[in-house]
């Protein structure tokens, strides 16, 4: 299991102002345990620990390796007890969002969980369409169309063995949190993903459960971000070398939910963009939207802190590129990431786009052939070498992130003024460029680490470190970490012509 450890670096103004928090933050490639120090006007964040997260195929089914993930979370703590003295005023984590556990009447756990990109849920969607039409679902849980929602992977998990014996359900991150405190719960934000949830009441849908066969008595209790939800066990505390009570905190806990909340927003009319695998793109709401057209757009309602709800849809992301970059390894033709976006920059602009929101790219594999397939169904030329593939990712997703942004602002009525960039694309400057041209509006960008930030902020919060609904933590995260800006230019016809070549409207 690779790890990367940052030290023990000397006490900043920051750290000596603030208490510290742990950020358990857990991507699709890796996961890692931040320190964060806020309070007293101060917020700062650092990584302790990071460590793999490689799937594991067996049996033709694709599986996470929870259990390396529970042993990188439990060194991470225990890194972050050494740079803390052994004190630590809080825990709390967040993941992806759908996947899940199945736990026996012991606890025990019923195998690992299985992966989202696995083929278990083809065809369910049709399957849970006969009970439940397409648009009766949007409407009762106003959740975007994705073939590997929790909802679908429930029902091809009908009839099994593992299934029939399961007690209990936990969503990843509150699987950790269970394991770490011995307590159950269901975080919202992530139950939101689970296509169960009615976003109006921000409970379950029984109505949808019955429809499909889900019990819902398989779900722990509800909880809401900032509700605590337990302490480290006796036994974590003397593997970490922690000094207890350490409290765990339910943050935000899909990695999204905890990204919006770092994103520092200066009033309401934004967009963000909260990228790495995939590219989030949308705006904040007070109150979901159900309607017939938001449906068909592919937007989801999903559930933020403080009663808010994350419009959005849900973009390919730089999953495209990370995954250009091991075919072409694998094939010997390694490419160092600075050198190649530089050279993706002196590339021919615009010269072939591909849908960034197409199914057919969800699954690992081929994906240098598969975006030249795309290029050639279109009508377009093909990338001829690395250089030429990457310009056409990241042309693509800013042409994704463009039309997102315009139908969040048609659909919900909300005046966008400023377009957000967090998370790991927040530090490809080309991405963030391309995206302001594209939708002819500000881009702000970062931080990078807007997820272990957000999660930092809700746990610091519940513990009086610092106060304020989002915009006061907003106002924070302004004041202490650094941004960059990026005005829009070039010709936006040239977005207009691209964008055409997709729909069968025209090629340059």
């Amino acid at each position: 299991m690779g790890v990367e450890r940052s030290g023990t670096p000397a006490v900043s103004g920051a750290e000596a102002a603030g208490r510290p928090f742990a950020a358990v933050d857990l991507g699709a490639s890796s996961g890692r345990v931040m320190l964060g120090y806020a309070g007293g006007g101060e917020l700062s964040l650092r990584e302790v620990y990071r460590f793999l997260n490689e799937p594991v195929r067996i049996g033709g089914t694709l599986h996470w390796d929870i259990l390396a993930l529970y042993r990188g979370v439990v060194e991470g703590l225990r890194e972050a007890g050494r740079a803390t003295g052994g004190r630590l005023a809080g825990v709390g984590v967040d993941s992806w969002a759908v996947d899940y556990g199945l736990l026996d009447a012991t606890g025990a756990l019923l195998g690992n969980p299985v992966h989202y990109r696995d083929g278990r849920t083809e065809g369910m969607a049709e399957r849970v369409g006969e009970r439940l039409a397409p648009d009766e679902l949007y409407a009762a849980t106003g959740l975007q169309h994705l073939p590997f929602n929790t909802v679908f992977q429930l029902a091809a998990a009908q009839g099994s063995p593992q299934l029939a014996a399961a007690q209990r359900l936990l969503l990843i991150p509150d699987l950790i949190a269970y394991w770490l405190t011995g307590e159950a719960g269901t975080e919202v934000t992530n139950a939101s993903t689970t296509q169960l949830l009615d976003p109006r009441t921000r409970d379950w849908s029984e109505r949808v459960a019955k429809a499909v066969g889900v019990d819902l008595s398989l779900f722990a209790p509800l909880r809401q971000p900032g509700d605590p939800a337990g302490h480290l066990l006796p036994e974590v505390l003397a593997e970490t070398g922690l000094t207890g009570p350490v409290p765990v905190t339910a943050v935000g806990s899909h990695d999204t939910a905890s990204a919006v909340v770092g994103v520092p927003a200066d009033g309401e009319r934004f967009a963000y963009i909260a990228t790495g695998t995939w590219s989030l793109a949308g705006v904040e709401l007070t109150a979901p939207v159900l309607t017939e057209e938001s449906r068909r757009a592919n937007f989801t309602n999903e559930l933020g802190v403080d009663g808010t709800v994350r419009y959005l849809r849900n973009i390919m992301g730089l999953w495209l590129l990370q995954e250009c970059l091991r075919e072409w390894a694998a094939a010997g033709d390694p490419q160092e990431l600075g050198p190649l976006l530089a050279a993706a920059a002196r590339a021919t602009p615009l010269r072939s786009v591909v849908d960034a929101g197409d199914p057919e790219f969800i699954a690992p594999g081929g994906m240098p052939e598969r975006i030249a397939a795309a290029c050639r169904r279109t009508g377009q030329p093909e990338p001829r070498d690395p250089a030429e593939t990457a310009r056409c990712v990241l042309d693509s997703l800013a042409l994704a992130h463009r039309a997102a942004v315009a139908d969040a602002r048609r659909l919900s009525g909300l005046a966008v003024n400023t377009v957000h960039i967090v998370g790991g694309g927040a530090h490809n400057e080309l991405l963030c460029q391309l995206t302001a041209d594209a939708c002819g509006l500000p881009v702000v960008a970062g931080p990078a680490e807007a997820a272990a930030l957000g999660n930092i902020l809700v746990q610091a919060r519940a513990a009086g470190a610092v106060r304020g609904g989002l915009g006061a933590l907003r106002s924070l995260l302004r004041a202490t970490q650094p941004l960059r800006h990026h005005e829009p230019s070039g010709d936006r016809t040239a977005w207009d012509r691209a964008a055409a070549r997709l729909t069968g409207g025209g090629k340059d």
